[in-house]
């Protein structure tokens, strides 16, 4: 066997996509079944040179989808815009992407800008739209979201789906579970409220790098939300009721936040997407074992957040809201079908019908 059909076939694209037959990818150039133990001896690298260009228009609609997400991860809690990057199979082509854009900016750039303007659509709405009806019924928001997220789960389980159980992962994939969730039990009960955004010295504006940087982590890392980090430190709020012109003309200092957040965000995305990469390199279902668990973390988080917790405290002293309740469940359901029924459509349109009765 020569070295160029080893390279294609410990790729993580040749991996076999359920416990059932190997499809196409699994083959090597010859036609033939790449060998099981050698498969599962060797690590998994991802390619180095990914085909970043989209070949028709509905790749880049794809691309255009998970910038959305991505933009609307933002402002709610518990989405993850690398879930959905997962199940369009775009993850690693995004990775390779945001880590190599000065290094190989024409190709990295024409595949980052559908995501891009993507990005910039989820997020206008998601602050105009979307933050609002959270401030209205946020437990109906979030029950949608939280379905989507759930029902998009499968699709992040296929990683590690046909990688041995061992002590070692399952106590990676209990790690990557209880993140999240810390992260979320630290922002409703251990900070001590909203922050200011006035009166700001030095140290703020270094946090602000930080935050930013850890920002940008949640955006490549799928089950972290953004949200949560800037609720844990007490800025989410802040941050979002300072986007508007009045706020900026009685502070325009608030425009340094903003910076800090920005240089820190796209450091955070150029050198953690590098380090993902070469995690992947190296420990792929190890690193996918953590990731399977930080994605089901992140669905509990949703039902368990600053905002839903406001709203459990209100059923608590003035009765429960059984129209908002009821809604919000029914949401969740339909979000679990929505999106599985898209994780199965991805599945078959990608050649895994054996996954499909899973």
């Amino acid at each position: 066997m020569d070295e160029n059909q080893d390279k294609i076939m410990i790729t993580p694209a040749e991996e076999p996509d359920g416990d059932g037959a190997p499809s196409a990818a699994d083959l090597g150039e010859e036609g033939t079944p790449a060998p099981a133990e050698q498969a599962s001896e060797t690590p998994a690298v991802p390619p180095e040179e990914p085909d970043l260009k989209y070949k028709n228009g509905k790749e880049v609609a794809k691309g255009g989808l998970l910038g959305f997400f991505i933009g609307l991860a933002v402002i709610v809690p518990g989405v993850s815009g690398s879930t959905v990057a997962i199940i369009f199979k775009l993850y690693h082509k995004l990775l390779y992407a945001l880590g190599n854009i000065v290094r190989k900016f024409k190709k990295c750039a024409k595949f980052l800008v559908p995501i891009l303007i993507g990005l910039i659509v989820g997020f206008v709405l998601g602050f105009l739209a979307i933050q609002r009806l959270i401030d209205i019924s946020p437990f109906t928001i979030i029950g949608l979201f939280a379905g989507l997220m759930l029902g998009a789960f499968p699709a992040v389980y296929d990683e590690v789906r046909a990688e041995k159980k061992t002590p070692l992962r399952i106590g990676l994939f209990a790690v990557g579970l209880a993140i999240p969730v810390v992260i979320s039990v630290v922002s409703v009960f251990a900070t001590e409220g909203a922050q200011s955004l006035e009166g700001l010295n030095a140290g703020h504006y270094i946090l602000f790098l930080v935050l930013g940087y850890l920002v940008a982590i949640t955006q490549v890392v799928p089950g972290l939300s953004a949200t949560a980090i800037l609720m844990a430190f007490g800025y989410f709020t802040p941050i979002m009721q300072s986007v508007r012109l009045s706020y900026w003309q009685e502070n325009p200092a608030v425009f340094g936040v903003y910076a800090c957040l920005a240089v820190g965000f796209l450091l955070g995305l150029v050198t953690f997407s590098k380090l993902l990469t070469k995690i992947f390199a190296r420990r792929r279902a190890a690193a996918f074992f953590v990731i399977v668990g930080l994605s089901l973390g992140s669905v509990v988080t949703m039902f368990f957040n600053p905002d839903v917790y406001a709203v459990y405290k209100g059923w608590a002293e003035n009765g429960v809201n059984a129209l908002d309740l009821a809604l919000g469940l029914v949401l969740f359901a339909v979000g679990i079908v929505v999106a599985y029924l898209f994780v199965r459509y991805e599945r078959k349109k990608s050649g895994a019908p054996e996954m499909l009765k899973k």
